[in-house]
């Protein structure tokens, strides 16, 4: 059996963003990712810097660990990067072990590469990144990606877009606009990833400004802001 690369692993938590905002999950947190976002906050898992920490694990191995970390204390997993979908049919594997539990798979991906595990994920947030980044999204493949999603009547999949200044909120507008049947969330983003203690007053400075721009655009009525959840309240904590 293939093996995943994996950086971290933790929890139980709760989940902090997206459709499954509010959950108690696991985290499983693997290595490597195909973009270089000039805001990522856990760059770690690309960068080099924390390459010591990796393990090539088997998807019984992850399960394994996850079990004695929190016994049946957790009945959801959230697969995050990195880019989990750079991973093939060690990922598939991971997520058919975690079925047989009754346990539910939930993954954030960029929308740049396709897997057919996508089809037996749970809760899959497809997160495009916007122009602060520095990348640059490839419209055809996420488009490819939207549509075979679609065809399969897969309807547990959803947008979610951080939003750092209104250049990023045009983009999110556009990507609403071109998947406009698709739940949509937007979050402010954490503009210091580094900065110690107390950043809960920050990050509600700019999630009252998302609610404002939200608010006076007729074009984003169907959207759902939410603040990054984990980050109010543990601030920016790792393995939280």
């Amino acid at each position: 059996m293939s093996k995943i690369p994996v950086i971290e692993i933790f929890g139980p938590t709760i989940q902090g963003e997206g459709a499954v905002i509010g959950v108690k999950t696991m985290f499983v947190r693997t290595y490597g990712c195909d973009y270089r976002c000039g805001w990522c906050d856990s760059a770690f898992t690309w960068d080099g810097s924390a390459k010591d920490k990796v393990q090539l694990m088997e998807p019984e191995a992850i399960l394994n660990e996850l079990l004695d970390l929190a016994g049946d204390n957790f009945d959801c997993v959230t697969i995050s990067g990195g880019n989990p979908a750079l991973i093939g049919e060690s990922m598939a594997d991971f997520v058919k072990l975690l079925h047989e539990r009754g346990i539910q798979a939930a993954i954030e991906t960029q929308g740049s590469r396709w897997q057919d595990w996508f089809y037996d994920i749970d809760v899959l947030t497809i997160s495009p990144k916007p122009p602060s980044s520095g990348m640059v999204t490839d419209w055809e493949k996420l488009d490819d990606i939207i549509n075979r999603l679609r065809l399969a009547g897969k309807a547990a999949h959803s947008l979610k877009v951080v939003v750092f200044n209104e250049e990023d909120f045009a983009y999110a507008r556009n990507v609403h606009r071109r998947y406009p049947e698709i739940p949509m969330y937007l979050q402010p983003g954490n503009e210091d990833v580094t900065e110690p203690g107390d950043i809960s007053a920050r990050l509600l400075g700019r999630l009252e400004w998302l609610f404002n721009l939200v608010i006076a655009d007729p074009a984003m009525n169907r959207v759902r802001v939410l603040p990054q959840l984990h980050a109010l309240i543990w601030h920016n904590k790792r393995g939280k």
